[in-house]
């Protein structure tokens, strides 16, 4: 959860745009004539036409800039009225500045806005036209030279007669997210425009547009913003040779190709930002033409290997962004024997290198940079101690997520401008006082969670933590007692204080959305949160009683925690439709009693964690409603019932647990056309099920076919990520976190009866399968040959007959395998993970024979194990297996390790020094 808190915070950062619009219009002279009386009067139809909203306007506004509108009145000098300009002799409105005015509604075609036929400059950015269309009206202003349109909740299609203002020299249609362009249209524009020196479409639909046409554009061009446009295809290389372009925007353009100038480029740009597009070259050294350029943004890319310095003309630059590539090596040094750069990067004021391979430690001249106010390295390899920094200018400090040790050096405490100051997941270690924080007036964020440091509340000194304090992570930081400092603040968004030794939290501040102060020592009944509180976590604590109904109150809530903690008695009834926004809710390994209640409003459910309790009675139906359910867990409680066959239409359902309840009859009769097209977990065990295993079901199991195409990542949101318990050969692994191309079927411990039917080879994504303790009977069928990513297979106690199918030696991941107890007859496979398996893999089938069995097969000789594998038996920790799963990253490494090595104490090192981590599974041995 640390990770996601970092990036949270991180996020409201970083991105800032590096493009300025138009600034505010000035008002007439006072010589200038009276406003023309119909320009005043389609000014203030207009107005009238608008709502208003005097508190929007003034969040934006000071004093000294008012609200525009508010100074408009009837029988006054229009010309004299905010954001209005007029011309010296004739008086008509030539200028309408409403930037972020509060202004609210619809603009028709028939607005008396088009009335003002003299305009040149229009601005309307940052209101509230919801709904309105870039109408033909708009190309009326046949005198029109500057278009500002942004951000005003325009939507539809731009139309096409906005090109008839040839006269425009700026045109800003950007961060309006429905409005969309098309290629005829921006044809028009771009022949008609022959003046155009700033063109500004962030955020517009232009996925129709080949980017080859915007080799068209006039080359007067100076500033050119097509971020976040759904451009694809190849970008005109002969863009980068515009004669007068200086900035270029590209940023978030994923399917848009890019190349740079090999030969005779000579640009005069100075931003260039072409963030997440796609750069199939690592060859910078282009860039070293760009001569001017003082912001570069090339982050979100896949560029690998060093940073090639001395192609970036960092001299010059104030703005660097390499982030999220795949970087390696060291910063550079400046000395003597070695000059990446030709001199001290003096103008550098930001620099972003967070989330790549890096390593070593700061370079010194980062400390000396006179002018440098952020820097993020966060997420890197990067070690050493962080010196102190000559200057004060820092607003910005990511180094989370690295190798840092030592103490926090004291030149932070006197960064006086620092907004934003992360160290989290580094091993820094000392002493710590809140109150040493209290001089950093504007500070925003301070995330200091999961190092060695011991952080003192001092609640005996009189002192107040910076004002505007929103976001403050200090899990794992050994506090023992809630710091009174943090009581006052009134801007709290979100606290973390988990993984610390806190006996009781009071008094928490009522502005808090996020709160988390799990894994404390926490006692008595569960605190009520703030009625604002989104995400509340107090898992694993020493909590007791019930769950109040007060918890209840909180409506706004989309998280809610409570798991690993001894709370008793009954659910309340109002945690099904308390909140219609709530997301997850987790109450496993408590001791919870009574029935399930009903979920009435709650259809934004994700996650439903009741695993672990005494709950009794049937899974209640109105579970069908929750139509974004994608874990269901309600494993080792008293549920009683026939088997749910309703939850199969609940479309996003990806793991469902009901093992260890006392469910009961055949399962696999569908009503829904496809069942569970997207499950991937299933574990029924441990009930009473009876009949046939569930063919339909297997049939419909998509997710379980598809071998690997999703995206690798992890089930879960950012203030929560979801887990499970898994039987991996006798023992119940928890994975703390779900892969989402983990599948694995558990079936067993019921009584299903016949055979395994061959389809089940058809599921070829599966890692575990598990038919163990029923009565199937037939034999194994050999299609379970197409199983390539199974790991674990349990057929154990059952009736099984007729030879292993020597198939399954082809199997390179099977690293478990159980089929004992049946009646199996013939020799055992040989070859491939069959070398690895030992006796009890086979013991009770007394027909098979062959190695590891001491029975031999009629005309063999008894196959005796290497010396070497011999070893490996008795250490109990096999390394030539471990070789074999080498062959698979990821799932394997993450699942597959865990059950070889159990028991073995060797692994706990083993793991540290191959992976550099902690495991990300807990065992414990399951309940009979």
């Amino acid at each position: 959860m640390m990770v996601w808190f970092s990036r949270l915070y991180l996020f409201l950062f970083l991105f800032y745009s590096p493009f300025y619009l138009l600034s505010s219009l000035s008002t007439s002279s006072p010589t200038s004539p009276f406003c023309h009386p119909d320009d005043t009067s389609a000014l203030l139809r207009f107005n009238n036409s608008l709502s208003f909203s005097k508190f929007l306007c003034e969040s934006y506004h000071t004093d000294a800039s008012p609200c525009q509108t508010m100074s408009w009145k009837n029988g006054t000098d229009c010309c004299r009225w905010d954001g209005v300009t007029c011309d010296d002799i004739t008086g008509h409105v030539i200028g309408l500045n409403l930037t972020r005015g509060g202004l609210n509604g619809i603009i028709q075609s028939n607005s008396s806005l088009f009335r003002l036929a003299h305009l040149k400059t229009l601005v309307l950015s940052g209101n509230y036209f919801t709904g309105s269309r870039i109408s033909s009206e708009f190309g009326s202003f046949e005198n029109l030279m500057h278009l500002d349109l942004s951000g005003s909740s325009f939507a539809g299609q731009v139309a096409p007669e906005i090109s008839y203002l040839s006269k425009l020299h700026t045109i800003d249609l950007s961060s309006n997210y429905d409005l969309r362009l098309e290629a005829s249209t921006l044809k028009r524009i771009i022949e008609n425009t022959t003046n155009l020196t700033q063109l500004f479409l962030s955020d517009l639909d232009m996925s129709s547009i080949a980017p080859i046409s915007l080799m068209n554009l006039s080359s007067s061009l100076k500033t050119l913003d097509l971020s976040f446009t759904k451009l694809q295809g190849e970008f005109p290389e002969g863009m980068f040779r515009q004669p007068n372009l200086q900035v270029l925007n590209l940023v978030d353009n994923t399917n848009l190709s890019i190349s740079f100038p090999k030969y005779n480029w000579s640009s005069p740009l100075k931003q260039l930002s072409l963030s997440s597009t796609n750069i199939p070259s690592d060859d910078l050294t282009p860039l070293s033409n760009l001569t001017k350029l003082t912001w570069l943004d090339l982050s979100f890319n896949n560029f690998s290997g060093q940073i090639p310095w001395n192609s970036l003309n960092l001299e010059r630059l104030t703005f660097l962004d390499l982030s999220s590539n795949k970087f390696i090596g060291h910063l550079p040094e400046i000395t003597q024997q070695n000059f990446a750069f030709r001199s001290l990067p003096l103008y550098l004021e930001t620099l972003y290198l967070y989330d790549n391979l890096l390593n070593g430690t700061i370079s010194s001249w980062l400390y000396s940079l006179p002018s440098l106010k952020a820097l993020a390295l966060g997420g890197n390899q990067f070690t050493g101690s962080i010196n102190e920094f000559h200057s004060s200018s820092l607003e910005i400090l990511y180094l989370s997520q690295n190798r840092f040790h030592g103490r926090i050096p004291r030149s932070l405490f006197q960064q006086v401008n620092l907004r934003y100051l992360g160290l989290s997941s580094n091993s820094l270690s000392g002493v710590v006082g809140l109150d040493q924080f209290s001089k950093l007036k504007y500070l925003d964020t301070l995330d200091l969670s999961s190092n060695n440091l011991s952080l003192r509340s001092n609640n005996f000194i009189n002192y107040t933590l910076p004002k505007y304090l929103s976001y403050l992570s200090l899990s794992s930081c050994r506090i023992r007692e809630f710091p009174n400092s943090v009581r006052a603040l009134e801007y709290l968004y979100s606290l973390n204080l988990s993984h610390n030794s806190l006996r009781s939290v009071e008094n928490i501040p009522l502005t808090v959305q996020i709160l988390d102060i799990s894994n404390n020592q926490l006692q008595g009944l569960v605190p009520i949160p703030p009625p604002s509180v989104s995400v509340f976590s107090i898992s694993n604590n020493q909590l007791t009683g019930k769950i109040p109904s007060q918890i209840c109150n909180a409506s706004y809530l989309q998280v809610l925690n409570l798991s690993n903690n001894t709370l008793n008695g009954s659910l309340p009834t109002c945690l099904g439709n308390f909140s219609e926004i709530l997301s997850v809710l987790d109450l496993r390994n408590n001791g919870l009693q009574g029935m399930i209640p009903i979920f009435a409003k709650v259809k934004y459910l994700r996650s439903l964690n009741f695993n672990g309790n005494q709950l009794e009675g049937p899974l209640p139906q109105s579970l069908r409603t929750c139509t974004n359910l994608e874990v269901l867990d309600v494993g080792n409680n008293k549920i009683n019932g026939s088997f749910p066959n309703w939850l199969e239409s609940l479309p996003e359902l990806q793991v469902l647990i009901l093992r260890s309840n006392r469910f009961y009859g055949p399962v696999g009769d569908p009503m829904a056309r496809f069942p569970f097209r997207k499950l991937r977990i299933m574990d029924l065990s441990n009930n009473n099920f009876t009949g046939h295993l569930p063919r339909k079901y297997f049939e419909s199991l998509s997710a379980t076919m598809e071998s690997h195409a999703a995206r690798f990542g992890y089930m879960g949101e950012a203030y929560y990520t979801n887990s499970v318990m898994v039987d991996m050969k006798g023992f119940y692994i928890e994975l703390v976190k779900i892969q989402n191309i983990f599948t694995t079927i558990d079936l067993s411990r019921n009584q299903f009866v016949g055979e395994i039917p061959n389809l089940i080879g058809r599921l070829k994504s599966l890692h575990g399968l598990n038919f163990s303790h029923n009565k199937l009977s037939g034999s194994i069928p050999p299609s379970l040959r197409n199983l390539s990513n199974l790991e674990w297979l349990d057929l154990s106690s059952n009736e099984l007959v007729g030879v292993i199918p020597r198939q399954l030696a082809d199997l390179t991941f099977l690293a478990s395998l159980n089929l004992s107890h049946n009646k199996l007859v013939g020799p055992i496979p040989r070859g491939k993970q069959f070398e690895t398996f030992n006796n009890d893999s086979f013991i009770g089938n007394l027909g098979l024979c062959g190695y590891p069995m001491s029975k031999t097969c009629n005309n063999e000789r008894e196959h005796q194990p290497s010396p070497k594998n011999a070893q490996h038996e008795d250490d109990g920790f096999d390394f030539w297996k471990l070789a074999w799963m080498g062959y698979c990253s990821g799932l394997v490494i993450g699942i597959s390790i865990g059950y070889l090595v159990l028991s073995s104490r060797k692994f706990d090192h083993w793991f540290a020094q191959r992976f550099g981590g902690r495991r990300t599974f807990k065992r414990g041995r399951r309940r009979n």
